[in-house]
């Protein structure tokens, strides 16, 4: 069974969900039909990544009901205006087949060249509509979360961002404790990299597990919502299979000392239109 956190009005979400970035829209109604059978509940989509229409296509053919899945998705950066963010979450809603979506976000904050205050509005507008259960940001920096807050008195419910042993990021996490806010963390495995680490090898050959598992565990005991992401189903089943064992406090610490302030993907300030 995957645990749940609480997000800031009350919604369940599962602490693992099934990330579809850079699936191919070809494999993308397979992978999440496959991601659903092996047991996950929580999938996370964005308009960016192509493939909406395709895990609409798989909730609907997976014979869930809608109460059984978390579905999260984001607005994509050429739509911060007020009414093209409108228009853009009708589109998700409509590639999705959903009335209602458990998770909205902003995708990048591209605070040097959006006004994205005005787009939190939106998003605001948007859960009081009932539309939308929860609402919540994507990449967004300390600066950025209090002005969101500050204006709105409105707190996201979560803080999507890059997470994983080479960036640790404990400053950020620790303002989302503060605020309330729920930390998901993207790129949970730096993008394959950390899973050839020595000490990562050394404490999976401890417990008798994938690399992979041994750092999602990791997140999870640190209380981050992960969603990895895979079009295998052998290794989408693996990447659930982390909830019959513990790694103790050595290892979890070991982990965290791995902490290199060291990105795999864009840095928040370096995605603007045009460069992302």
């Amino acid at each position: 069974m995957v645990p749940t956190l609480t997000l800031a009005h009350g919604t369940r979400i599962p602490q693992v969900g099934f990330g579809t970035y850079k699936i191919d829209p070809a494999d993308a109604e397979g992978a999440v039909l496959a991601a659903l059978e092996a047991g996950y509940r929580h999938i996370d989509t964005a308009a960016m990544y192509g493939n909406e229409a395709e895990v609409g296509a798989a909730l609907a053919a997976s014979g869930l009901a809608r109460d059984e899945v978390f579905v999260t998705s984001k607005l994509d950066n050429p739509y911060h205006e007020p009414d093209a963010a409108r228009a853009a979450f009708e589109r998700s809603m409509a590639d999705l087949r959903l009335d209602v979506l458990d998770l909205y976000l902003i995708h990048w904050p591209m605070a040097a060249t959006t006004d994205y205050v005005a787009t939190w509005r939106v998003l605001v507008e948007l859960w009081e509509s009932g539309r939308v259960r929860e609402i919540g940001v994507s990449n967004f920096q300390p600066d950025h979360l209090r002005a969101v807050i500050e204006a709105t008195g409105v707190v996201p419910a979560v803080n999507q961002v890059e997470i994983n042993p080479y960036l640790t990021q404990e400053p950020l996490r620790s303002l989302h404790r503060e605020l309330g806010i729920v930390t998901q963390a993207w790129s949970p495995l730096a993008r394959g990299r950390v899973l050839n680490d020595p000490a990562v090898l050394r404490i999976a050959e401890e417990v008798g597990r994938a690399p992979a598992q041994v750092v999602l565990r990791w997140h999870l005991q640190r209380g981050d919502v992960v969603f990895p992401k895979s079009t295998h189903p052998e290794r989408i089943a693996e990447n659930l299979a982390v909830f019959d064992f513990e790694l103790d406090a050595a290892a979890m610490a070991d982990l965290t000392g791995l902490n290199r302030d060291e990105r795999s993907g864009s840095h928040p300030d370096s995605v603007e239109l045009g460069n992302r």
